[in-house]
């Protein structure tokens, strides 16, 4: 049963032997100045060492020690299971590994009720006037602090709108209506990516405070490239505008630019005149970039109908483009296509199956017939995609 006057605090635990008994304490004595209900629920991700017996021993002098096992390894399964068994309105998270200061805890918990749905750690920018709020020397690689954490956190600003700066800081907080409306589902480290983008996209109202952090106790379990790209994987899949939409836009101008000024002359550039081979290069930008749009509306399509996203503009339009119309369009294209073949092919007879000079036309003639052919079964994957489950 949930209990509002709760506030859970939600811990994952892959080996922290070493840190352990540091961060329940400074726990107890935070939460024991705000005079608050609460509950710390320690998930044991199937740790190797003495994690569960150390979370065991405690309990016994810890009534609000709560230890839960989560077998399946990740640090979103982790927070998963925790999140399942939290009883509580406020949700905090943070890692249990000494990096994290708790006596932050009441800071977060403060603006989740000012009204924010969720709260993020920042531990860059911090202002000459946020006492202990900086990175402590060597606490973080140099690679994470100046290259990964930086330029996903801004792609995450670019893609979501959000004004969160930190997006991978471990110390969180969100509320228990907010939690429901970002339903997260990764299992792996790009969970935290997950919450902020899904929060964007669905009107959550975000804040964050700048937090100090420390050197770890005990080894570090980050893999840096594996979930760095996690983490890049999912902001790219879960952005069709910027992953498809976009390049394929381009591609399509780039392409369809080269195209005309090759077909309608034979451009001279830097002494170099060009006749009729780059037209290959240009069909094949007209041909993967409308391919890459086709692949933005897959995803699309995918988040609005299995992943609940919103999206009332994209709803008008497939109003208005229906399976019939798509499909139409597509033969149409290739049938013009086709047709230019047609007509080189009664050239090539009356000429005694001579050479022929339709270089140009059977490129143009290419890239309909193959845009057309696309256009009519893309309509009818689409039309699969938008099909809603009962």
């Amino acid at each position: 049963m949930k209990n509002n006057s709760i506030i859970s605090i939600i811990l994952p635990c892959l080996n922290e032997e070493a840190s352990i008994v540091y961060c329940m304490n400074q726990i107890r004595e935070t939460m024991r100045g705000t005079h608050s209900d609460y509950e710390v629920i320690v998930v044991d991700n199937a740790s190797t060492d003495n994690s569960a017996k150390i979370l065991k021993d405690m309990q016994k002098t810890f009534p609000e020690l709560i230890p839960v096992c989560e077998p399946r390894r990740g640090y979103g399964s982790a927070y998963l299971k925790g999140i399942e068994t939290s009883r509580g309105e406020y949700l905090f998270m943070a890692d249990l590994d000494g990096t994290y200061d708790f006596r932050d805890l009441p800071k977060f918990i403060a603006r989740l009720k000012e009204g924010y749905g969720l709260v993020v750690g920042n531990r860059f920018n911090a202002s000459d006037e946020d006492a202990g709020a900086a990175i402590e020397k060597s606490a973080m690689p140099w690679h994470h602090q100046y290259i990964g954490n930086p330029v996903l956190s801004w792609l995450v600003r670019m893609c979501f709108g959000v004004r969160i700066h930190d997006i991978h800081c471990g110390m969180r907080a969100v509320t228990r209506t907010a939690i429901e409306i970002i339903a997260p589902h990764a299992t792996g480290m790009e969970f935290a990516s997950e919450m902020i983008a899904k929060a964007a996209k669905r009107g959550v109202r975000m804040a964050e405070i700048p937090i100090a952090y420390k050197k770890r106790l005990g080894e570090s379990k980050l893999r840096s490239f594996a979930d760095g790209w996690r983490h890049l994987r999912f902001i790219l899949l879960y952005s069709p505008l910027y992953l498809f939409l976009l390049p394929g836009l381009g591609l399509i101008v780039i392409g369809a630019i080269i195209m005309a000024i090759l077909y309608l002359s034979s451009p001279t550039v830097f002494g170099i005149q060009f006749f009729v081979h780059p037209m290959f290069l240009s069909a094949i930008f007209i041909i993967v970039g409308y391919e890459l749009v086709i692949f933005s509306f897959f995803s699309k399509i995918y988040a609005v109908t299995r992943l609940d996203e919103k999206s009332p503009a994209f709803e008008r339009l497939f109003k208005i483009v229906t399976l019939e119309k798509a499909a139409l369009a597509g033969i149409i294209l290739a049938l013009l296509g086709g047709s230019v073949y047609i007509a080189i092919f009664v050239l090539w007879i009356r000429s005694g199956f001579g050479s022929l000079d339709q270089i140009k036309n059977s490129v143009v003639a290419l890239t309909a017939v193959v845009i057309g052919v696309q256009t009519f079964f893309s309509a009818f994957m689409l039309s699969i995609l938008g099909i809603r489950e009962k």
